[in-house]
């Protein structure tokens, strides 16, 4: 590992044909340093800093008047609010993927997204922490929920998903976190020797952590970002693995299923990789870095959604199976009244969005047509966010007793909160854009370099 650092760092700085060091780190950080923005920039960041206030006056009208405002009742306590916590969840999954796990299989390819892809996932990540707070109807105890031992003896319960849900988005924040900003020093370095004022110098020298790009530097940053990669990779598993399980653990039909943590896992990545693409696709050509965003980033990210569609596609097939195999009364009623009952509307968009969609991607013309690969990953978003929403209050709306069922009507704050989350989401990207590079400068060197020396 030292060797290769060695290695790296004895480089010539300089090198022949179009993409050499100077023109991508001149290209790249030109977009931090001297605001090279397209026109629609800061109109877009506009159009989502008013969703964000949406999303405050939403939560602020919640914390004032109560979780009775929210679209929720009894029997169905769960509402959109567990239905966007798991949707976000899986939301910042690809990031952890690209970032981790293709580190260490060595694919190179994963070089020019993963920066803004491990944005993608913090920012996921802290959406997806709000909803269990704000569900607790008095979310300023969140904090009861750690355990710390207190006068009243506010210790957690070890068999609430709560605790479960707290605990794995705490875990997967914080290796997500020192993953991702290991992963910047060496950009901060480049704009902290760049900036031309002394406020960017003194703030990315800060950030920069004293880096100087030598040998010694670039093997314990080796060392060290495998060993975050290691510690990052069965987090892809256990995450979502663990938010299945606050309804697997549950008795209700439509939830005690084990085919749900894989089933998750693989709907976790196929929704993180659309969003991958949804924000890729538009960055590519808004800043004409299509020559370091290729169609071969884009054509693997969608032959990843492939794989993890047909997964999900499977657990759809498996459920239907195995509720009419099981001969269980209850998980057939379920089953049937989720396909004809008050929510089949739902169900069918969302199998046209998660099944018909993902079709189209096996044609190789949609995966190299970045507007139809766009529309798709739209589609699959929008599909499995009706998956989550589908699961979730169809399985609390028909309960044992069919004296007990009821349906769910939803309120304006479900809209408010759920559209103020996607506004705060993309407010921050745009943030990130325009403050750090989206794009790994180091990283995309080592391609060039490794291009240019083939030549």
């Amino acid at each position: 590992m030292a060797d290769a650092a060695a290695t790296r760092a004895a480089r010539p700085p300089v090198l022949r044909g179009r993409h050499d060091r100077d023109e991508i780190t001149g290209r790249i950080g030109s977009i931090v340093l001297r605001g090279r923005l397209p026109r629609l920039f800061w109109p877009a960041f506009f159009v989502a800093f008013l969703f964000v206030l949406l999303f405050f006056f939403s939560i602020a009208w919640l914390i004032s008047v109560g979780v009775g405002a929210y679209g929720i009742n009894i029997p169905v306590a769960w509402g959109t609010m567990i239905s966007n916590f798991v949707w976000w969840i899986g939301i910042g999954h690809a990031g952890t993927l690209i970032s981790a796990v293709l580190l260490l299989l060595r694919q190179p390819w994963r070089a020019s997204i993963n920066r803004f892809a491990e944005a993608m996932t913090l920012f996921a990540v802290a959406m997806a922490g709000l909803f269990p707070i704000l569900h607790l109807g008095r979310p300023w105890f969140f904090y009861w929920l750690l355990p710390l031992p207190n006068t009243h003896m506010h210790w957690p319960q070890w068999r609430s998903p709560l605790v479960w849900d707290f605990t794995a988005i705490a875990t997967y924040a914080t290796v997500s976190l020192l993953f991702w900003y290991m992963g910047l020093i060496p950009d901060l370095a480049i704009l902290r020797d760049r900036a031309r004022t002394r406020a960017g110098q003194l703030f990315y020298g800060i950030l920069a952590l004293g880096w100087r790009g030598s040998a010694f530097h670039w093997a314990r940053f080796d060392r060290t970002y495998y060993l975050l990669a290691a510690l990052a990779t069965p987090l892809v598993v256990s995450v979502h693995s663990i938010v299945s399980l606050d309804f697997t653990f549950a008795l209700i039909p439509g939830y005690h299923s084990t085919i749900f943590p894989p089933y998750f896992v693989a709907g976790a990545l196929y929704s993180g990789f659309a969003m991958v693409l949804t924000i890729a696709i538009p960055l590519r050509r808004a800043f004409a870095v299509e020559d370091l965003i290729t169609a071969r980033h884009l054509d693997n990210a969608a032959r990843v959604m492939i794989a993890a569609g047909m997964v999900v596609a499977y657990g759809y097939l498996s459920e239907a199976f195995f509720a009419w195999y099981s001969g269980d009364t209850y998980e057939q009623t379920t089953m049937w009244r989720r396909a004809f009952g008050p929510y089949a509307p739902l169900f069918w968009v969302m199998l046209a969005c998660n099944v018909g969609v993902l079709q189209a991607l096996w044609l190789r013309r949609v995966r190299f047509s970045p507007l139809a690969l766009w529309i798709a990953a739209v589609l699959i978003n929008l599909g499995m966010w009706l998956e989550r929403y589908v699961i979730v209050v169809s399985g609390l709306a028909n309960d044992f007793l069919p004296s007990s069922w009821g349906t769910q009507s939803l309120a304006w704050l479900d809209y408010g909160i759920f559209l103020g989350s996607l506004g705060t989401f993309f407010a921050l990207v745009f943030l990130f854009i325009r403050i750090l590079p989206a794009i790994t400068i180091f990283e995309v060197e080592e391609l060039a370099d490794e291009k240019a020396g083939r030549a």
